[in-house]
């Protein structure tokens, strides 16, 4: 379903909760979508690292229509990009900064969000039009502290902090100035996958994220 670009970019900025799936098959990929949007998160990121991820982009968004926004991850290439929005990609996710994936994005009128991590890249990043900066890898410089320190020169840049961001740090980066968080590994990973009850652990992750989200915009009762 064809989304414009103003409607995906409030979409995620309205979730602020953005799931990297970083997985070993698509079939827990689909998995892994289904379980989040049962505990109420709506915007997916479906990274190429997993085997035959344009078709589960294709797939998952034939299957979910309006329910969710799913976005290609990972993509490191122009030509990747195009590959992806042809296979149905909302939004497109890159680990890194490079214009011809950001051009690739735009021309097709599509959100993208370039990867950055220092003043300078953020810059950059935004001098191409970004409609998101993602910062990464995070937690590796600082984490929310790190996040505070760049809302100072960037009040205005849309900043996603991604890598090493948890559940339970979630609200932390929110209050520090983040627009929304991407959660990897940490959140959704194959070896939850693997349990028994591997789907109702991801559905309540979720649950809890979302709600942790609710309680900070509703402020103290």
């Amino acid at each position: 379903m064809t989304r414009s670009q103003t409607e995906v970019a409030q979409r995620i900025e309205q979730t602020a909760v953005l799931p990297v799936l970083r997985l070993g098959s698509p079939a827990f990929a689909e998995r892994a979508v289904s379980a989040l949007l049962d505990g109420g998160i709506t915007v997916f990121e479906v990274t190429l690292t997993i085997p035959g991820a344009l078709g589960v982009i294709g797939a998952l968004g034939s299957r979910l229509g309006d329910r969710a926004l799913i976005g290609a991850g990972t993509v490191l290439t122009a030509d990747e990009a195009r590959a992806c929005l042809d296979a149905g990609a909302h939004f497109i996710v890159s680990p890194g900064l490079d214009a011809g994936v950001v051009a690739a994005a735009h021309d097709r009128d599509v959100v993208v969000i370039p990867g950055a991590l220092t003043p300078t890249e953020v810059m950059a990043a935004t001098a191409m039009g970004a409609d998101f900066v993602k910062i990464f890898p995070c937690s590796a410089v600082g984490g929310a502290k790190y996040v505070r320190a760049l809302r100072a020169p960037f009040p205005h840049v849309k900043l996603v902090p991604t890598g090493g961001v948890t559940a339970a740090t979630a609200v932390d980066y929110l209050d520090a100035g983040a627009t929304a968080i991407g959660l990897g590994s940490d959140f959704v990973n194959d070896k939850t996958l693997e349990q028994p009850d591997g789907d109702e652990v991801l559905a309540e992750r979720a649950r809890q994220v979302i709600e942790a989200i609710r309680a900070r915009r509703v402020g103290p009762s």
